[in-house]
């Protein structure tokens, strides 16, 4: 099977290359620079060349604060040109598979969201989001949208590395309390787009790893995992905020936990805490000399 990664050099395309290639597909993973997704008609184009029977989708617009200065990029990138992909999918017969985020809620909910729980974005990057999903399946009805939260992995740059940077550094670190989630390693992720992707699924999944924690929760235990794993932990307590003493420009939901009860039945195996996936994480990246 040929497939095309965009974004196959994020944190999360990386993997995503890695295991579709290990399972023995073509994969192709064209640089940034040979398809920009700020100009969705030649992004289309090169799609369209390409001939691929799937599209995973993992080029986004991600910076969050810095989205409410540049929502027009956002858009462009998460909303349009995903927008195009899909179409240029319907055109040549190719599926494809959305990445999406938690984002595209509010937070202002006591229960995981489920998939047909009405969006509400606060932020720009969650409305472009958001906009973005509708676009796919507008064009492709038959796409997948996959929406994860509080992602990570071994490759490029993300809380985990930011945490063990501090720490490693011996700084005071101060990390908000009420927002709550579900951190979840870019493995996991890959194990179910493969799920999906082998059964030929269509529609909106939610996945994350199992359970939830505050940002302040996942720098702990980052910290207490890390340092009984042997790395270099000189911080070892965290102090707990409001985000009220962490002002950002974009708004972030409180809670943002996503219900994954749609999704289970169609993977191999059980979902992981993410607390053990932060150790294999963990485990990984102190083996990979590459990935700092």
């Amino acid at each position: 099977m040929r497939v095309l990664v965009t974004g196959g050099n994020g944190q999360l395309g990386t993997e995503v290359v890695r295991e579709f290639g290990r399972l023995g597909h073509e994969v192709l993973a064209p640089l940034p620079e040979e398809m920009d997704f700020l100009d969705p008609d030649g992004l289309a184009a090169r799609v369209a060349a390409l001939q691929a029977d799937w599209i995973i989708n993992c080029a986004a617009y991600t910076q969050v604060d810095r989205a409410e200065d540049e929502s027009g990029q956002a858009f462009t990138i998460n909303r349009d040109s995903a927008g195009r992909l899909a179409e240029t999918a319907a055109k040549t017969g190719a599926r494809m598979l959305h990445v999406s985020t938690d984002f595209v809620f509010d937070g202002k909910q006591t229960r995981p969201y489920r998939e047909d729980d009405e969006p509400g974005p606060l932020s720009v990057y969650g409305c472009s989001k958001w906009e973005g999903d509708r676009a796919v399946l507008a064009a492709l009805p038959g796409a997948i949208v996959l929406r994860t939260a509080w992602v990570y992995g071994v490759h490029g740059h993300n809380f985990v590395k930011t945490m063990l940077r501090i720490a490693g550094e011996g700084k005071p670190l101060r990390v908000v309390d009420d927002q709550v989630g579900t951190p979840t390693w870019t493995a996991d992720i890959v194990q179910a787009m493969v799920a999906l992707v082998d059964a030929a699924a269509s529609g909106v999944f939610h996945f994350t790893a199992a359970g939830e924690t505050s940002w302040c929760g996942f720098a702990r235990a980052i910290l207490a995992e890390a340092d009984r794993l042997g790395f270099e932990v000189k911080t070892r307590t965290v102090e707990a905020i409001p985000t009220s003493e962490y002002p950002t420009p974009a708004t972030r939901p409180h809670y943002s936990v996503l219900d994954t009860h749609k999704i289970r039945p169609w993977l191999a195996s059980p979902i992981p805490s993410w607390r053990d996936s932060l150790i294999n994480m963990l485990k990984e990246l102190q083996a990979c000399a590459d990935c700092w």
